[in-house]
């Protein structure tokens, strides 16, 4: 039995062994990499295009530097068409040459002006970017046939917006160029009356008229519609247009306008003077009135008067005012009982959620006429010790 245990022990080590050694090799061979890509390319996303006759076309290419040092690289054409009119273009300007930085590439453009008498075909146009050690080449096959009409799609996220006559509406749009060629894009809208509409990039603040699209590219625009501050409760909607060469495209947005209330304050006859008198009370009738379009509701009434007065509101609070209804309040002034005779100002408030009124009322101050009763009756009282003083002494 003994030898039966040993001699399966010594069958089994070897398997071991080897399963071992089949599980280390997979870490071993995931250790080797891939060479990383060293060279100078020149590359387009359609090295085929097709070109009309009569038109200009661009063909967007770049070069591409991988690993090498930078340098200066002559850029050239070769086997252009007689009577063609092609340029290399970098940033919107002509170029002869480009240095890309290592691991960078710079952007270009090839202008085809083909002219109107050019026969159908294709032609092989070579692009050459050559330096002190290094160069390469890029041919592009231009075919003279019909290009597809001018096409363009705008589309919104969020076409519907809700808020109140105080908001501005903002919508981002997104507008594509769905031709096989750049275009500037002409935007319009159309809106009710009174009703304001600016157009800006989707990322800038400055206003426009017309944006330039690429080939087969999108760009976001935004329009804000400000609406008039009278405009009623309700959804208005907004058409925005954009067109090129004509090619049209169109999107609706809409405003939800809910009901806003707005506050007004005066009194019965217009009027905001009134008077009063030294240290008494004077109570002026107030009225106050929702001019908007939605109820206002928890209106409280509040005032600033001279320093040492009193004011108080009756009623101060007031629950709800309904569109067009007025209320009537009383304004209960006392002025303090040191002030002078004149003139006076006092601020009357009412205020509500979202909205509130002020009106500035002059209260004009006199003195009691009591004191001047007894003001007059110690001039009398003064006058009779005169009179009796001289009609005594003046008989000696």
């Amino acid at each position: 039995m003994r030898r039966l245990f040993a001699l399966l022990a010594l069958i089994a080590t070897p398997t071991l062994v080897a399963v071992q050694v089949l599980a280390a090799t997979p870490p071993a061979q995931t250790a080797a990499s891939t060479p990383a890509a060293k060279g100078l390319w020149l590359l387009t996303d359609y090295p085929s295009q097709t070109v009309r006759a009569g038109e200009v076309t661009n063909v967007h290419f770049k070069l591409q530097n991988m690993g090498l040092p930078p340098e200066p690289l002559a850029l050239s054409l070769s086997d252009v068409p007689a009577g063609w009119k092609i340029e290399l273009m970098g940033s919107g300007q002509p170029v002869a040459a480009a240095m890309p930085a290592m691991n960078e590439s710079v952007s270009l453009q090839l202008r085809v002006d083909v002219p109107k008498g050019a026969k159908p075909g294709s032609h092989v146009v070579t692009i050459h970017a050559k330096g002190a050690n290094h160069s390469v080449d890029l041919p592009v096959t231009l075919t003279i046939g019909e290009i597809a009409p001018a096409k363009l799609e705008i589309k919104s996220n969020l076409p519907a917006l809700r808020g109140t006559p105080k908001s501005s509406f903002d919508y981002t749009l997104t507008v594509t160029n769905d031709s096989g060629k750049d275009l500037t894009v002409a935007l319009a809208a159309q809106a009710p009356s009174n009703f304001q509409t600016t157009f800006t990039e989707g990322y800038g603040s400055n206003e426009i008229s017309s944006i330039p699209i690429a080939a087969g590219a999108s760009k976001d625009i935004k329009i804000k519609v400000t609406p008039p501050r009278e405009v009623k409760a309700g959804d208005y909607p907004v058409l925005v247009k954009v067109s090129a060469e004509g090619a049209t495209a169109e999107q609706r947005v809409t405003l939800q306008i809910s009901g806003q209330g707005k506050l007004s304050l005066t009194t019965k006859d217009g009027r905001l003077s009134g008077d009063a008198t030294v240290g008494k009370t004077a109570t002026y009738d107030l009225v106050v009135g929702n001019d908007g379009t939605a109820p206002l509701r928890d209106v409280e009434m509040s005032g600033t008067v001279p320093t040492n007065w009193k004011v108080e509101f009756n009623p101060k609070d007031i629950q709800s005012i309904a569109p067009g209804e007025k209320k009537e309040v009383q304004a209960i002034v006392t002025p303090s009982d040191k002030a002078i005779a004149g003139d006076y100002v006092a601020t009357f408030r009412a205020g509500a959620r979202g909205d509130s009124a002020n009106a500035d009322f002059r209260i004009t101050v006199t003195t009691s006429t009591l004191w001047g009763i007894v003001a007059v009756a110690i001039i009398a009282v003064a006058l009779l010790v005169l009179l009796g003083a001289v009609a005594r002494f003046g008989r000696r």
